[in-house]
């Protein structure tokens, strides 16, 4: 019976981290851009400058 109540301690203990580090993101504006993730994916990416040559 007392493993059931570690257990529980456990769960709650990882649940309250968890909902502290959604929190602590909401916070920081980690979900503020909801309008360029879907955007982004439309424009290719820039050719990159590099160039190969090859020595004969």
């Amino acid at each position: 019976m007392s493993v059931i109540f570690i257990l529980l301690i456990a769960s709650i203990t990882v649940a309250a981290i968890f909902l502290g580090a959604f929190l602590y993101s909401v916070k920081k504006g980690q979900f503020e851009d909801e309008k360029s993730p879907p955007i982004r994916i439309l424009f290719d990416d820039k050719p990159s400058s590099t160039t190969i040559t090859k020595n004969q």
